[in-house]
């Protein structure tokens, strides 16, 4: 004889309701929206639009003749003489720049580290470079400086000629004769404060115990420098170089001030070449595709820099 077992009876799905946790993160987060819509407007929109036109042969004066070709733009940006000359030109203008700021900065900031009269004045007088305009800078550089008739650099060096009895010196077009070197020393004095401020806070966040030990142990001035100060700035370095390089490769205001690209096309570099050939060849596409080219490039520039910000934000914790 069988008997009847009750089986139980599913139990009903109930619906899950978002946790107090859950809620107070979407408070959070809901007025970050508008700035994060905004920012996907301004920035992302607008390279959607350059990555599509990227892809089109298109020249503006040539309106009926636009058409799909892929990315035969990609291959004519690696492939032609003028890019490869402007990439070549952009290589040099942003090592040089990077370089010699970073060199300088060190220097001024070991010295901004010492305890002197008038040191927030003079911290305040070397920054001062880094908040000119870019176009006023160059616009000072090319005329006040460069300048072969009245300009400062002609100047000194009559008033050194005179003063040792001879005629006015010869006048030097320093723009013409020396193009590359005039736009790197004009961005130098630009970012050389900005290399000064990221390596200042560097020494100034170093343990003080540990340089009194150093010198207690009767280690040299050199000694420390190059065995503590130098490793503990390594990464700070590293921040500085690759903020520098972001930004320096990106530079147009400098080359089409001072030299606009000449002569030649010895200071021409990819933005300003970018520039030239959708505003002077009015060729859509081309111009497209090679700032897509300097845009993936700086995003990957960006990314260790990022991952260099974070190692550091890290070390701070740790400490």
């Amino acid at each position: 004889m069988t008997t009847l077992i009750d089986t139980p009876k599913a139990a009903p799905l109930r619906t899950r309701r978002p946790t107090s946790a859950g809620i107070r993160k979407w408070r959070r987060r809901v007025p970050l929206l508008p700035a994060l819509i905004f920012t996907i407007v301004v920035t992302q929109l607008p390279f959607v639009a350059t990555l599509v036109i990227s892809t089109f042969q298109w020249n503006i004066l040539k309106p009926g003749d636009r058409h799909f070709v892929g990315l035969s733009n990609f291959k004519f940006v690696f492939t032609d003489d003028r890019l490869r000359t402007a990439v070549l030109n952009t290589i040099v203008l942003t090592a040089s720049v990077v370089l010699i700021s970073v060199l300088l900065g060190l220097g001024l900031a070991l010295l901004l580290d010492r305890r002197f009269i008038g040191r927030g004045l003079a911290r305040t007088l070397l920054i001062a470079p880094f908040l000119v305009m870019p176009v006023a800078a160059a616009l000072l550089w090319k005329h006040a400086i460069y300048n072969p008739d009245y300009g400062l650099l002609n100047g000194t060096l009559n008033a050194i000629y005179r003063l040792f009895g001879a005629d006015n010196g010869p006048t030097v077009d320093w723009v013409s004769t020396f193009p590359m070197p005039a736009v790197v020393v004009s961005l130098v004095w630009q970012w050389t404060p900005f290399m000064m401020l990221i390596l200042l806070a560097g020494l100034q966040a170093q343990p003080g115990d540990v340089l009194e030990a150093a010198r207690v142990d009767g280690a040299t001035a050199l000694q420390t420098f190059r065995h503590i100060t130098l490793p503990h700035l390594r990464q700070y370095i590293e921040l500085g170089v690759l903020l520098g390089t972001i930004y320096v490769v990106q530079t147009f205001d400098s080359v089409y001030t001072i030299t606009q690209g000449g002569p030649g096309s010895e200071t021409t570099n990819l933005p300003y070449e970018i520039y030239l050939t959708m505003f002077r060849k009015y060729e859509y596409g081309e111009a497209a595709a090679a700032g897509v080219v300097v845009v993936l490039g700086s995003i990957v520039i960006a990314t260790f820099a990022l991952r260099t910000i974070a190692s550091l934000f890290r070390e701070e914790v740790s400490k």
